[in-house]
């Protein structure tokens, strides 16, 4: 039986991957009157008088809303929110298992933003975080960008930035393997929805010289009239030297390949093209960009993929357990540039110089020591940056 089936029966026989626990005893008259009424009104009136109380006598301080509309769930695209369950179960047993978060799904039924905006900000009071996952892009961008300014809780679209945190953990550590300076790279990404657009955010953010952007239609020009709304805001930030033509035109020199987008679009001699010692991260699930052997076999010095069966996988599991146990420590209003470069920096430094090499530029997923790394790291960016509460 294969890995497929084998998970469709574990669905089959557990009809759910999560379960509420209590926390407290109900076996007696008094546990009942404890933890329901008529004490449980005390705990009420706190919160009335002041609602930040909801932190110290509710679970609120460790809950997270894993939010999807089921519009881009994993490779299989709009799926619906009823099928997008399983995944979304998923990430709440990551939260619970890497960081001892408590998570619960929430698949909501519209494509419209405003709705999906609204009923985020309406329930947000009952969590201390909100997760959106696997909502198509371009409408992603606007969601989390409207729930920010309306929550006053950390909005993390992980997606987006999950994904960008371990590519620049793994850019870092790879430039430090090759002895490039970051300043004077030139890196490429393929692909300009949620992931690529933030990878390029965050590239840029760090200290990438020269990033430049493809689509299926070529290079990202600012100077572009048909450019929608998202492309126009990173092609601003990006190519500035506007360049313009293909894919293979915007590897020839390139120092660092990455892609989050289709399967088997880059060939060996386009890689052949790039500079000495290029870095490459083919991304595509579950068929990369190009394969590792043909990747290496065109003189890719480090090459990483989104796959758990070759070396180097960009895995978010590194990244958003230990953003969110960071965050909700120390109570922070947003989940911020400064908070995210920080856990890239904590999982970067992981991997030891005794321990670098181009097989090994990421710490394994089951490393005990990355949650808490990468949490106390973003407390420290939340507070220096001042969106710290506590």
């Amino acid at each position: 039986m294969d890995i497929k089936a084998k998970s469709l029966e574990l669905h089959r026989k557990l009809k759910g991957k999560l379960e509420i626990v209590s926390r407290v005893p109900v076996k007696t008259k008094e546990d009942l009157s404890l933890a329901y009424t008529p004490g449980v009104a005390e705990a009420c009136l706190e919160i009335k008088q002041d609602p930040t109380a909801s932190y110290e006598l509710t679970r609120r301080w460790n809950t997270v809303a894993v939010i999807t509309d089921g519009t881009a769930v994993l490779g299989l695209g709009d799926i619906g929110p009823e099928a997008g369950m399983p995944v979304m179960e998923g990430k709440c047993i990551l939260f619970k298992e890497f960081a001892d978060i408590d998570a619960l799904p929430v698949c909501i039924d519209s494509k419209n933003p405003d709705e999906i905006v609204n009923t985020v900000r309406l329930i947000s009071k009952s969590f201390g975080g909100i997760n959106l996952e696997d909502i198509s892009a371009p409408r992603c961008f606007e969601i989390e960008e409207r729930l920010k300014k309306e929550c006053d809780i950390p909005v993390f679209h992980d997606d987006q930035h999950g994904t960008a945190i371990i590519v620049t953990a793994g850019i870092i550590n790879s430039l430090r393997l090759i002895g490039k300076n970051k300043e004077n790279c030139k890196a490429v990404i393929c692909g300009a929805g949620a992931a690529g657009t933030a990878i390029a955010r965050m590239l840029v953010s760090f200290g990438i010289g020269d990033v430049t952007v493809c689509d299926k239609n070529g290079i990202l020009n600012r100077k572009d009239c048909e450019l929608n709304n998202a492309q126009r805001s990173l092609a601003a930030i990006t190519n500035n030297s506007l360049k313009t033509g293909s894919l293979t035109d915007a590897l020839v020199g390139a120092d660092v390949f990455i892609g989050v987008s289709a399967p088997g679009i880059v060939s060996e001699e386009m890689i052949s093209s790039m500079a000495e010692n290029a870095i490459v991260f083919a991304m595509a699930n579950p068929v990369p960009e190009i394969m590792p052997d043909e990747a290496k076999r065109a003189g890719a010095a480090v090459v990483g993929t989104g796959r758990s069966d070759f070396p180097n996988q960009v895995n978010n599991v590194l990244a958003f357990p230990g953003i969110f146990k960071g965050a909700l420590s120390v109570r922070a209003s947003d989940i911020n540039e400064e908070m995210k470069l920080a856990a890239a920096e904590a999982i970067s430094s992981l991997v030891s110089d005794e321990e670098l090499s181009s097989d090994y530029i990421l710490p394994a997923a089951f490393d005990e020591r990355v949650g808490k790394t990468v949490a106390a790291a973003v407390a420290k960016a939340a507070r220096k940056s001042g969106v710290a509460r506590i």
